[in-house]
């Protein structure tokens, strides 16, 4: 999308955004709503590893255990592996390589430049429905490395995929694991869904790390959705000193917009985010700049509010052009927008299951928390069929967070080595009851009907 100013502020189509974002606001805020991170009186809590489903024959889950414990070593050697070599998002050629090669070493064939990309991945065994996919994530940060932890993620996914896959044909149905690239920008899960790359799948899981030693049964207890704004103001140059008033200044614009965000930041929801970057602010003090640019993200917590507030981050771009006399043009959405994910309470008490038999209490967490935060690729799966996105903490300082050098560290520490081994068994035991119960398989549907079922993002 791209639009030119400087224009007037402009009304929107439909219903006036303000309005619906206030209602939002208000509904969040209300007792029993989700805003600032309580429940309120009226939630219940609902998340334990509570289920009516019995699942997989707990002799399976045994066989899980001890596979992925036998391949303790070579998970932890390819998760240190990733640490040491680390990609950013669509160059993680030598990362899928690694992956390939520890499941080729199990008997697995194995596909990469999947769905068009080439450095996504997929493996299967089984054939048919019910289909269950498993989801490895591998880019790293520019610059720190896996400081998110994703090298963690990719060997949590194949030990889980490799230690359910000899019980398939017996289970019936389907496990795949899928190679996503580029969650931290570039949007992978979005364009393996636009390539058909979860078509047939009945439901997916990943798992993520987190701080310290917390276990988190939806990350985050819940994600918010993210677009992306690039504005490119063009002014006129012109001497800064001897004939500033031939200038327009592209650099001004930048400014003024970027106060203008600024203010609007205390007029959105307590859990919604707005930030950014000069990306680009002159070449010379003494030239009136005539080229500007910057970059944002909004971030909201429900796909309506955050196109909502999108448009209100828009109207500042562009009044900002108008205010300094340059052009704006503005591109949105040149990354896939990621939805705010839409967890499946169902799936996710029986990965809660299985973890606590790791000596792991899952806390207690209100239905249908929004608190904000980060975002995650996996919010657009999440809305195309049941998924789940849980977080386990590596074990490191609690005060050592995601996006940070020194959380990169924490992953090829002992106590992430634990985590890693912990996470595989509770995803790989997710899997196998999700196969071998027809009954949870229906309730999974249901929840996710009753959720509002399939929704693809449209500007």
């Amino acid at each position: 999308m791209t639009t030119t100013a400087p224009t007037a502020a402009k009304p929107r189509t439909g219903t006036d955004p303000l309005a619906t974002y206030l209602a939002y606001a208000e509904t969040e805020q209300a007792p029993g709503g989700h805003a600032g991170g309580d429940a309120g009186a009226g939630s219940s809590p609902v998340l334990t590893a509570a289920s009516p489903f019995g699942g997989a024959p707990e002799a399976l889950h045994g066989r899980i255990v001890d596979r992925v414990e036998a391949a303790r070593d070579e998970l932890r050697a390819l998760a240190v592996a990733l640490f040491e070599d680390p990609e950013i998002g669509f160059e993680e050629h030598r990362s899928v390589a690694r992956i390939a090669e520890l499941l080729a070493a199990g008997g697995h064939q194995v596909e990469t430049g999947s769905f068009g990309l080439p450095t996504a991945f997929r493996a299967s065994v089984g054939s048919g429905s019910p289909h269950f996919a498993i989801v490895a994530e591998y880019d790293a940060l520019p610059g720190i490395g896996h400081a998110c932890g994703h090298n963690i993620i990719a060997a949590v996914a194949a030990g889980a995929f490799a230690a359910l896959a000899p019980e398939v044909a017996a289970l019936g149905g389907k496990l795949s694991i899928i190679g996503t690239p580029a969650e931290e920008g570039g949007g992978g899960k979005e364009h393996v869904l636009r390539a058909g790359g979860f078509d047939g799948v009945d439901a997916a899981g990943m798992v993520h790390p987190s701080v310290g030693s917390e276990v988190s049964p939806i990350y985050g207890s819940g994600t918010s959705g993210v677009r992306r704004l690039r504005v490119r103001y063009h002014g006129r140059a012109g001497h800064a000193a001897a004939s500033p008033q031939l200038g327009l200044n592209a650099l001004d614009a930048v400014v003024t917009a970027y106060q203008s965000i600024a203010q609007l930041r205390q007029h959105i929801l307590p859990i919604d985010r707005i930030h950014g970057i000069i990306t680009n602010d002159g070449a010379a003090a003494n030239v009136v700049p005539d080229l500007a640019e910057a970059e944002f993200l909004v971030r909201s917590s429900e796909i309506d509010t955050l196109k909502v507030l999108t448009e209100r981050v828009i109207d500042a771009l562009e009044a900002a052009a108008l205010a300094t006399g340059t052009t704006a043009e503005i591109d949105v959405d040149f990354e896939p927008p990621y939805l705010p994910l839409n967890p499946n309470v169902l799936l996710t008490k029986h990965w809660a299951r299985r973890l606590e038999t790791r000596g792991r209490v899952v806390p207690l967490t209100p239905a249908r928390v929004r608190l904000g935060g980060p975002s995650t690729d996996m919010g657009n799966v999440s809305w195309a069929i049941p998924a789940v996105h849980p977080a386990l903490g590596l074990g490191g300082p609690a005060d050592v967070a995601p996006h940070n050098a020194a959380f990169a560290e924490s992953t090829v520490e002992p106590p992430a080595f634990d985590a890693l081994v912990d996470a595989a068994i509770a995803l790989a035991g997710l899997a196998a009851d999700y196969l071998a119960d027809g009954g949870l398989r229906a309730a999974v549907r249901e929840e996710f009907d009753a959720n509002g079922g399939v929704r693809r993002w449209t500007s």
